[in-house]
Protein backbone atom coordinates (compact mmCIF):
# COMPACT_ATOMS: atom_id res chain seq x y z
CA UNK A 1 0.00 0.00 0.00
CA UNK A 2 1.11 3.83 -0.54
CA UNK A 3 1.28 6.04 1.74
CA UNK A 4 1.05 9.71 1.79
CA UNK A 5 4.07 12.12 1.91
CA UNK A 6 2.46 12.74 5.44
CA UNK A 7 2.50 9.04 6.48
CA UNK A 8 -1.87 9.04 6.50
CA UNK A 9 -3.02 5.95 4.58
CA UNK A 10 -4.42 7.19 1.27
CA UNK A 11 -8.78 7.08 0.75
CA UNK A 12 -10.00 4.19 -0.46
CA UNK A 13 -10.78 4.17 -4.15
CA UNK A 14 -13.88 3.14 -5.35
CA UNK A 15 -13.52 -0.78 -5.69
CA UNK A 16 -13.16 -0.45 -1.77
CA UNK A 17 -9.07 -0.90 -1.78
CA UNK A 18 -6.48 1.04 -1.91
CA UNK A 19 -5.44 3.65 -5.12
CA UNK A 20 -3.02 2.45 -7.28
CA UNK A 21 -0.64 4.83 -9.02
CA UNK A 22 -1.00 4.22 -12.42
CA UNK A 23 1.36 4.89 -15.59
CA UNK A 24 -0.09 5.63 -18.75
CA UNK A 25 2.28 5.43 -22.06
CA UNK A 26 0.69 6.40 -25.04
CA UNK A 27 2.87 7.18 -28.52
CA UNK A 28 0.32 9.48 -29.93
CA UNK A 29 -2.32 10.84 -28.32
CA UNK A 30 -4.25 12.59 -30.98
CA UNK A 31 -8.12 13.22 -29.97
CA UNK A 32 -8.60 14.06 -33.16
CA UNK A 33 -7.78 11.31 -35.62
CA UNK A 34 -8.01 7.03 -34.57
CA UNK A 35 -9.20 5.61 -31.63
CA UNK A 36 -5.96 5.91 -29.06
CA UNK A 37 -6.15 9.61 -28.14
CA UNK A 38 -9.87 8.74 -27.40
CA UNK A 39 -9.27 5.86 -25.09
CA UNK A 40 -6.56 7.69 -23.15
CA UNK A 41 -8.64 10.95 -22.33
CA UNK A 42 -11.42 9.14 -21.26
CA UNK A 43 -9.88 5.83 -19.83
CA UNK A 44 -7.51 8.23 -17.33
CA UNK A 45 -10.55 10.29 -16.74
CA UNK A 46 -12.54 7.18 -15.24
CA UNK A 47 -9.49 5.70 -13.62
CA UNK A 48 -8.89 9.44 -11.92
CA UNK A 49 -12.76 9.39 -11.51
CA UNK A 50 -12.10 6.35 -9.36
CA UNK A 51 -9.67 7.40 -7.02
CA UNK A 52 -6.42 6.51 -8.79
CA UNK A 53 -3.52 8.65 -9.46
CA UNK A 54 -2.75 8.63 -13.52
CA UNK A 55 0.50 10.22 -14.83
CA UNK A 56 -0.29 9.95 -18.68
CA UNK A 57 3.32 9.84 -20.41
CA UNK A 58 3.13 10.94 -23.85
CA UNK A 59 4.75 12.12 -26.92
CA UNK A 60 3.27 14.40 -30.03
CA UNK A 61 0.41 14.95 -30.77
CA UNK A 62 0.13 15.34 -26.99
CA UNK A 63 -3.47 13.85 -25.79
CA UNK A 64 -6.49 16.40 -24.48
CA UNK A 65 -7.07 15.36 -20.99
CA UNK A 66 -9.47 15.97 -18.44
CA UNK A 67 -6.80 17.85 -15.96
CA UNK A 68 -9.50 19.17 -13.81
CA UNK A 69 -10.55 15.32 -12.70
CA UNK A 70 -6.83 15.03 -11.28
CA UNK A 71 -5.07 13.46 -14.38
CA UNK A 72 -1.49 15.08 -14.93
CA UNK A 73 0.35 14.74 -18.41
CA UNK A 74 4.43 14.37 -18.59
CA UNK A 75 5.57 14.91 -21.95
CA UNK A 76 8.01 12.79 -23.43
CA UNK A 77 9.13 14.41 -26.76
CA UNK A 78 10.05 12.78 -29.82
CA UNK A 79 11.24 14.66 -33.01
CA UNK A 80 7.79 14.73 -34.27
CA UNK A 81 8.82 14.18 -37.81
CA UNK A 82 5.17 13.85 -39.00
CA UNK A 83 3.51 17.42 -37.73
CA UNK A 84 1.69 19.63 -39.96
CA UNK A 85 2.67 21.51 -42.03
CA UNK A 86 6.17 19.84 -42.70
CA UNK A 87 5.55 15.76 -42.33
CA UNK A 88 8.87 13.92 -43.30
CA UNK A 89 10.73 17.05 -42.27
CA UNK A 90 14.35 16.35 -42.06
CA UNK A 91 15.44 18.06 -38.09
CA UNK A 92 17.78 20.60 -37.65
CA UNK A 93 21.45 19.35 -36.22
CA UNK A 94 21.12 21.01 -32.70
CA UNK A 95 17.84 19.09 -32.85
CA UNK A 96 19.35 16.06 -32.32
CA UNK A 97 19.74 15.20 -28.70
CA UNK A 98 20.87 11.70 -28.36
CA UNK A 99 21.02 7.77 -30.44
CA UNK A 100 17.20 7.30 -29.89
CA UNK A 101 16.70 10.78 -31.87
CA UNK A 102 19.11 9.39 -34.77
CA UNK A 103 17.30 6.19 -35.22
CA UNK A 104 14.04 7.95 -35.20
CA UNK A 105 15.45 9.99 -38.35
CA UNK A 106 17.41 7.06 -39.82
CA UNK A 107 13.89 4.90 -39.98
CA UNK A 108 11.77 7.76 -41.42
CA UNK A 109 14.53 8.06 -44.24
CA UNK A 110 14.66 4.90 -44.96
CA UNK A 111 10.94 5.11 -45.28
CA UNK A 112 9.69 3.13 -42.36
CA UNK A 113 7.53 4.51 -39.28
CA UNK A 114 10.11 4.65 -36.10
CA UNK A 115 7.13 5.95 -33.35
CA UNK A 116 6.43 3.23 -31.62
CA UNK A 117 10.44 1.76 -31.50
CA UNK A 118 12.09 5.11 -30.13
CA UNK A 119 9.08 5.71 -27.63
CA UNK A 120 9.41 2.72 -25.92
CA UNK A 121 13.22 3.39 -25.74
CA UNK A 122 12.67 7.05 -24.01
CA UNK A 123 9.74 5.82 -22.09
CA UNK A 124 11.58 2.77 -20.56
CA UNK A 125 15.10 5.41 -20.14
CA UNK A 126 12.10 7.55 -17.85
CA UNK A 127 11.11 5.14 -16.08
CA UNK A 128 13.93 3.82 -15.16
CA UNK A 129 15.22 6.85 -14.21
CA UNK A 130 11.85 7.57 -11.70
CA UNK A 131 12.50 4.09 -9.92
CA UNK A 132 16.32 4.84 -9.43
CA UNK A 133 15.07 7.96 -7.57
CA UNK A 134 12.22 5.90 -5.59
CA UNK A 135 9.53 7.73 -7.75
CA UNK A 136 7.72 4.18 -8.56
CA UNK A 137 4.03 3.55 -10.29
CA UNK A 138 1.91 0.32 -9.14
CA UNK A 139 1.34 -0.63 -12.49
CA UNK A 140 2.61 0.61 -16.18
CA UNK A 141 -0.17 0.07 -18.76
CA UNK A 142 1.11 0.83 -22.18
CA UNK A 143 -1.35 1.94 -25.04
CA UNK A 144 -0.39 -0.31 -28.03
CA UNK A 145 3.97 1.16 -28.15
CA UNK A 146 4.68 -2.79 -28.14
CA UNK A 147 8.00 -1.44 -28.54
CA UNK A 148 11.35 -2.92 -27.47
CA UNK A 149 11.69 -1.07 -24.45
CA UNK A 150 9.13 -2.39 -23.27
CA UNK A 151 10.69 -5.93 -22.96
CA UNK A 152 11.86 -7.35 -19.15
CA UNK A 153 9.80 -3.71 -18.04
CA UNK A 154 7.65 -5.85 -15.88
CA UNK A 155 10.40 -7.85 -14.04
CA UNK A 156 12.66 -4.73 -13.40
CA UNK A 157 10.71 -1.86 -13.05
CA UNK A 158 6.95 -2.28 -12.69
CA UNK A 159 4.12 -4.37 -13.77
CA UNK A 160 2.81 -3.88 -16.95
CA UNK A 161 -0.39 -4.08 -18.60
CA UNK A 162 -1.02 -3.62 -22.40
CA UNK A 163 -4.02 -3.18 -24.38
CA UNK A 164 -3.95 -3.64 -28.06
CA UNK A 165 -6.93 -2.75 -29.71
CA UNK A 166 -6.49 -4.53 -32.85
CA UNK A 167 -3.40 -5.61 -34.66
CA UNK A 168 -1.77 -3.47 -36.77
CA UNK A 169 -0.91 -6.54 -39.28
CA UNK A 170 -4.90 -5.97 -40.24
CA UNK A 171 -4.49 -2.68 -41.63
CA UNK A 172 -0.72 -3.48 -43.17
CA UNK A 173 -2.55 -6.39 -44.89
CA UNK A 174 -6.31 -4.28 -46.10
CA UNK A 175 -3.19 -1.83 -47.19
CA UNK A 176 -1.33 -3.92 -49.51
CA UNK A 177 -4.76 -5.42 -51.34
CA UNK A 178 -5.16 -1.80 -52.29
CA UNK A 179 -1.70 -0.69 -53.54
CA UNK A 180 -1.58 -0.65 -56.84
CA UNK A 181 2.17 -1.04 -58.21
CA UNK A 182 5.04 -2.45 -56.92
CA UNK A 183 6.19 0.45 -55.73
CA UNK A 184 3.45 1.10 -53.83
CA UNK A 185 3.45 -2.21 -52.36
CA UNK A 186 7.31 -1.49 -51.40
CA UNK A 187 6.50 0.94 -49.39
CA UNK A 188 3.90 0.18 -48.09
CA UNK A 189 5.57 -2.61 -46.60
CA UNK A 190 8.57 -0.55 -45.68
CA UNK A 191 6.16 1.55 -43.71
CA UNK A 192 4.73 -1.23 -41.70
CA UNK A 193 7.93 -2.51 -40.88
CA UNK A 194 7.59 -2.04 -37.19
CA UNK A 195 5.00 -4.67 -36.84
CA UNK A 196 7.53 -7.15 -37.34
CA UNK A 197 8.40 -5.83 -33.63
CA UNK A 198 5.30 -5.47 -32.52
CA UNK A 199 4.85 -9.43 -33.01
CA UNK A 200 8.07 -10.17 -31.41
CA UNK A 201 7.14 -7.99 -28.41
CA UNK A 202 3.85 -8.99 -27.86
CA UNK A 203 4.37 -13.08 -27.39
CA UNK A 204 6.57 -11.84 -24.53
CA UNK A 205 4.10 -9.12 -22.65
CA UNK A 206 2.42 -10.51 -19.36
CA UNK A 207 -1.36 -9.32 -19.46
CA UNK A 208 -2.68 -7.77 -22.91
CA UNK A 209 -6.25 -5.71 -22.91
CA UNK A 210 -8.45 -5.63 -25.59
CA UNK A 211 -11.61 -4.22 -26.72
CA UNK A 212 -13.44 -6.88 -28.53
CA UNK A 213 -13.70 -10.80 -29.05
CA UNK A 214 -12.96 -10.37 -32.72
CA UNK A 215 -9.89 -8.37 -31.96
CA UNK A 216 -9.11 -11.15 -29.21
CA UNK A 217 -8.97 -13.65 -31.95
CA UNK A 218 -6.59 -11.67 -34.67
CA UNK A 219 -4.34 -10.87 -31.66
CA UNK A 220 -3.96 -14.94 -30.90
CA UNK A 221 -3.56 -15.27 -35.12
CA UNK A 222 -1.68 -12.50 -35.94
CA UNK A 223 0.59 -11.73 -33.08
CA UNK A 224 0.56 -15.26 -31.74
CA UNK A 225 0.15 -14.48 -28.04
CA UNK A 226 -1.01 -16.86 -25.82
CA UNK A 227 -4.83 -16.86 -25.26
CA UNK A 228 -4.35 -17.29 -21.06
CA UNK A 229 -3.00 -13.95 -21.23
CA UNK A 230 -5.44 -11.93 -23.19
CA UNK A 231 -8.38 -10.10 -21.66
CA UNK A 232 -11.42 -8.57 -23.24
CA UNK A 233 -12.29 -5.32 -22.10
CA UNK A 234 -14.62 -3.15 -23.95
CA UNK A 235 -14.39 0.49 -23.73
CA UNK A 236 -17.16 2.99 -24.79
CA UNK A 237 -18.76 6.45 -25.05
CA UNK A 238 -19.12 9.12 -22.44
CA UNK A 239 -22.80 8.75 -22.34
CA UNK A 240 -22.98 12.14 -21.15
CA UNK A 241 -21.49 14.13 -23.69
CA UNK A 242 -22.80 11.97 -26.55
CA UNK A 243 -26.82 11.95 -25.35
CA UNK A 244 -30.03 12.87 -27.67
CA UNK A 245 -30.94 16.22 -27.20
CA UNK A 246 -34.09 17.53 -29.24
CA UNK A 247 -33.39 21.46 -29.26
CA UNK A 248 -30.74 20.18 -31.30
CA UNK A 249 -32.76 20.24 -35.21
CA UNK A 250 -32.90 16.91 -37.61
CA UNK A 251 -31.10 18.26 -40.54
CA UNK A 252 -33.08 16.39 -43.98
CA UNK A 253 -30.91 14.23 -45.70
CA UNK A 254 -27.61 14.27 -43.19
CA UNK A 255 -25.27 11.47 -42.91
CA UNK A 256 -22.55 11.62 -40.79
CA UNK A 257 -19.43 9.69 -40.79
CA UNK A 258 -16.09 9.45 -38.80
CA UNK A 259 -13.05 8.33 -41.09
CA UNK A 260 -9.46 9.14 -41.83
CA UNK A 261 -10.40 9.13 -45.89
CA UNK A 262 -6.81 7.75 -46.80
CA UNK A 263 -6.68 4.31 -44.92
CA UNK A 264 -8.81 1.54 -46.73
CA UNK A 265 -9.75 -0.15 -43.79
CA UNK A 266 -11.79 2.62 -42.98
CA UNK A 267 -14.25 2.04 -46.07
CA UNK A 268 -15.24 5.75 -47.23
CA UNK A 269 -14.90 5.41 -50.62
CA UNK A 270 -18.08 2.86 -50.87
CA UNK A 271 -19.47 4.87 -48.90
CA UNK A 272 -19.40 7.90 -51.28
CA UNK A 273 -20.41 5.75 -54.07
CA UNK A 274 -23.46 4.48 -51.72
CA UNK A 275 -24.34 8.22 -51.65
CA UNK A 276 -23.88 8.86 -55.53
CA UNK A 277 -26.96 6.07 -55.53
CA UNK A 278 -28.96 7.41 -52.45
CA UNK A 279 -29.22 10.82 -54.54
CA UNK A 280 -31.08 9.68 -57.02
CA UNK A 281 -33.95 9.03 -54.63
CA UNK A 282 -33.00 11.56 -51.99
CA UNK A 283 -31.42 14.11 -53.53
CA UNK A 284 -31.13 16.22 -50.13
CA UNK A 285 -28.64 13.46 -49.05
CA UNK A 286 -25.37 14.89 -48.17
CA UNK A 287 -22.17 13.41 -46.28
CA UNK A 288 -20.74 15.20 -43.51
CA UNK A 289 -17.17 13.66 -42.52
CA UNK A 290 -15.22 14.03 -39.72
CA UNK A 291 -11.17 14.16 -40.63
CA UNK A 292 -9.50 15.36 -43.75
CA UNK A 293 -10.36 16.16 -46.83
CA UNK A 294 -7.94 14.02 -49.17
CA UNK A 295 -6.45 16.22 -51.99
CA UNK A 296 -5.76 12.78 -53.79
CA UNK A 297 -6.59 9.30 -53.90
CA UNK A 298 -9.40 6.84 -54.02
CA UNK A 299 -12.02 8.73 -52.19
CA UNK A 300 -10.83 12.22 -53.94
CA UNK A 301 -11.26 10.20 -57.06
CA UNK A 302 -14.70 9.12 -56.16
CA UNK A 303 -16.29 11.96 -55.23
CA UNK A 304 -15.02 13.80 -58.56
CA UNK A 305 -16.22 11.03 -60.93
CA UNK A 306 -19.97 11.25 -58.93
CA UNK A 307 -20.14 14.71 -59.10
CA UNK A 308 -20.42 15.17 -55.47
CA UNK A 309 -18.02 18.18 -54.67
CA UNK A 310 -21.08 19.99 -53.19
CA UNK A 311 -22.59 16.85 -51.19
CA UNK A 312 -19.89 15.72 -49.35
CA UNK A 313 -18.04 18.23 -46.64
CA UNK A 314 -15.37 16.74 -44.48
CA UNK A 315 -14.74 18.85 -40.79
CA UNK A 316 -11.47 18.47 -38.60
CA UNK A 317 -10.37 19.62 -35.31
CA UNK A 318 -14.22 20.37 -34.10
CA UNK A 319 -14.65 20.20 -30.21
CA UNK A 320 -16.52 18.01 -28.11
CA UNK A 321 -20.07 20.06 -28.14
CA UNK A 322 -19.46 20.80 -31.81
CA UNK A 323 -19.00 17.09 -32.75
CA UNK A 324 -21.67 15.88 -30.33
CA UNK A 325 -24.07 18.41 -32.25
CA UNK A 326 -23.00 17.13 -35.46
CA UNK A 327 -24.04 13.74 -35.00
CA UNK A 328 -27.40 14.82 -32.92
CA UNK A 329 -28.22 16.53 -36.38
CA UNK A 330 -27.93 13.54 -38.65
CA UNK A 331 -30.71 11.06 -39.89
CA UNK A 332 -28.33 8.88 -40.50
CA UNK A 333 -24.52 7.37 -38.73
CA UNK A 334 -22.56 5.72 -40.49
CA UNK A 335 -19.53 2.93 -40.15
CA UNK A 336 -18.69 2.01 -43.52
CA UNK A 337 -15.44 -0.02 -42.08
CA UNK A 338 -14.04 -3.20 -43.79
CA UNK A 339 -12.78 -3.69 -40.48
CA UNK A 340 -12.93 -2.26 -36.58
CA UNK A 341 -11.51 -3.82 -33.29
CA UNK A 342 -13.87 -2.08 -31.81
CA UNK A 343 -15.48 1.17 -33.19
CA UNK A 344 -16.34 3.83 -30.93
CA UNK A 345 -17.85 6.40 -33.71
CA UNK A 346 -20.60 3.30 -33.62
CA UNK A 347 -21.22 4.01 -29.67
CA UNK A 348 -21.23 7.67 -29.44
CA UNK A 349 -23.71 7.75 -32.35
CA UNK A 350 -25.21 5.17 -30.57
CA UNK A 351 -25.29 6.92 -27.39
CA UNK A 352 -25.88 10.52 -29.35
CA UNK A 353 -29.38 8.69 -30.10
CA UNK A 354 -29.13 8.92 -34.10
CA UNK A 355 -30.02 5.59 -36.39
CA UNK A 356 -26.95 3.60 -37.03
CA UNK A 357 -26.19 2.03 -40.50
CA UNK A 358 -22.79 -0.28 -39.69
CA UNK A 359 -21.16 -3.16 -41.78
CA UNK A 360 -20.15 -6.25 -40.47
CA UNK A 361 -16.34 -5.75 -40.21
CA UNK A 362 -14.43 -7.08 -37.32
CA UNK A 363 -15.86 -6.13 -33.97
CA UNK A 364 -18.60 -3.88 -35.46
CA UNK A 365 -21.45 -6.36 -34.61
CA UNK A 366 -19.95 -6.37 -31.09
CA UNK A 367 -20.56 -2.71 -31.05
CA UNK A 368 -24.04 -1.92 -32.63
CA UNK A 369 -25.78 -4.70 -32.45
CA UNK A 370 -28.40 -7.21 -34.22
CA UNK A 371 -29.68 -6.29 -37.32
CA UNK A 372 -32.65 -4.38 -37.67
CA UNK A 373 -32.82 -3.97 -34.01
CA UNK A 374 -30.20 -1.63 -32.71
CA UNK A 375 -29.03 -1.01 -36.43
CA UNK A 376 -29.35 -1.67 -39.87
CA UNK A 377 -26.11 -4.01 -40.61
CA UNK A 378 -24.38 -4.73 -43.95
CA UNK A 379 -21.55 -6.63 -45.35
CA UNK A 380 -18.05 -4.45 -45.78
CA UNK A 381 -17.07 -3.11 -48.95
CA UNK A 382 -20.73 -3.04 -50.11
CA UNK A 383 -21.28 0.16 -51.94
CA UNK A 384 -24.94 -0.93 -52.56
CA UNK A 385 -25.79 -2.76 -49.43
CA UNK A 386 -24.79 0.61 -47.70
CA UNK A 387 -27.14 2.62 -50.37
CA UNK A 388 -29.90 0.13 -49.42
CA UNK A 389 -29.86 0.73 -46.11
CA UNK A 390 -29.53 4.41 -46.17
CA UNK A 391 -32.39 5.13 -48.19
CA UNK A 392 -34.35 2.77 -45.65
CA UNK A 393 -33.94 4.90 -42.76
CA UNK A 394 -33.99 8.41 -44.89
CA UNK A 395 -37.47 6.97 -46.17
CA UNK A 396 -38.48 5.85 -42.41
CA UNK A 397 -39.24 8.40 -39.36
CA UNK A 398 -40.54 5.11 -37.26
CA UNK A 399 -37.75 2.82 -37.99
CA UNK A 400 -34.93 5.58 -37.06
CA UNK A 401 -36.40 6.34 -33.64
CA UNK A 402 -36.91 2.75 -32.89
CA UNK A 403 -33.13 2.10 -33.98
CA UNK A 404 -32.22 5.15 -31.80
CA UNK A 405 -33.82 4.30 -28.88
CA UNK A 406 -32.85 0.95 -28.78
CA UNK A 407 -29.22 1.63 -29.88
CA UNK A 408 -28.72 3.94 -26.65
CA UNK A 409 -30.16 1.69 -24.41
CA UNK A 410 -27.82 -0.66 -26.03
CA UNK A 411 -24.69 1.00 -24.80
CA UNK A 412 -26.09 2.60 -21.61
CA UNK A 413 -26.42 -1.30 -20.72
CA UNK A 414 -23.05 -2.40 -22.36
CA UNK A 415 -20.59 0.54 -23.49
CA UNK A 416 -19.80 2.79 -20.96
CA UNK A 417 -16.07 4.44 -19.77
CA UNK A 418 -16.84 3.94 -16.22
CA UNK A 419 -17.61 0.26 -16.73
CA UNK A 420 -14.22 -0.11 -18.93
CA UNK A 421 -12.17 1.60 -15.86
CA UNK A 422 -13.59 -0.67 -13.71
CA UNK A 423 -12.44 -4.05 -15.95
CA UNK A 424 -9.19 -2.20 -16.12
CA UNK A 425 -8.39 -2.15 -13.07
CA UNK A 426 -9.53 -5.14 -12.37
CA UNK A 427 -6.51 -6.36 -14.52
CA UNK A 428 -4.17 -4.03 -13.14
CA UNK A 429 -4.85 -6.04 -9.29
CA UNK A 430 -4.10 -9.24 -11.26
CA UNK A 431 -0.84 -7.87 -12.93
CA UNK A 432 0.22 -6.37 -9.94
CA UNK A 433 -0.10 -9.74 -8.30
CA UNK A 434 1.38 -11.97 -10.91
CA UNK A 435 4.63 -9.55 -11.85
CA UNK A 436 8.18 -10.54 -11.24
CA UNK A 437 9.02 -7.19 -10.46
CA UNK A 438 6.23 -6.93 -7.63
CA UNK A 439 8.04 -10.19 -5.91
CA UNK A 440 11.35 -8.74 -6.19
CA UNK A 441 10.12 -5.92 -4.03
CA UNK A 442 8.55 -8.11 -1.71
CA UNK A 443 10.33 -8.36 1.91
CA UNK A 444 10.88 -12.66 2.49
CA UNK A 445 7.50 -14.14 4.02
CA UNK A 446 5.42 -11.07 3.64
CA UNK A 447 2.12 -11.13 2.00
CA UNK A 448 1.16 -10.23 -1.75
CA UNK A 449 1.58 -6.70 -2.58
CA UNK A 450 -2.01 -5.90 -4.11
CA UNK A 451 -3.01 -2.65 -2.55
CA UNK A 452 -6.36 -3.47 -0.55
Amino acid sequence: MRRAPDGRRPPLACDGRYPLRVALLTYKGNPFCGGQGVYVRHLSRELARLGHTVEVIAAQPYPVLDLDEGVTLTRLPSLDLYRQPDPFRTPRREELRDWIDALEVATMWTGGFPEPLTFSLRARRHLAARARALDTFDVVHDNQTLGYGLLGLDRRIAPLVTTVHHPITVDRRLELDAAQGWKRRTSVRRWYGFTQMQKRVARHLPSVLTVSGSSRQEIIDDLGVREDRIHVVPVGADTRLFSPDPAVPEVPGRIVTTSSADVPLKGLVFLVEALAKVRTEHPQAHLVVVGKRPEKGPVAAAVERYGLGGAVEFVKGVSDAELVDLVRSAQVACVPSLYEGFSLPAAEAMAAGTALVATTGGAIPEVAGADGETCLAVPPGDADALAVAVRRLLGDDALRRRLAVAGRERVLRRFTWEQAALGTVQRYREAIAASPSTRQRRPAGASPRIPE
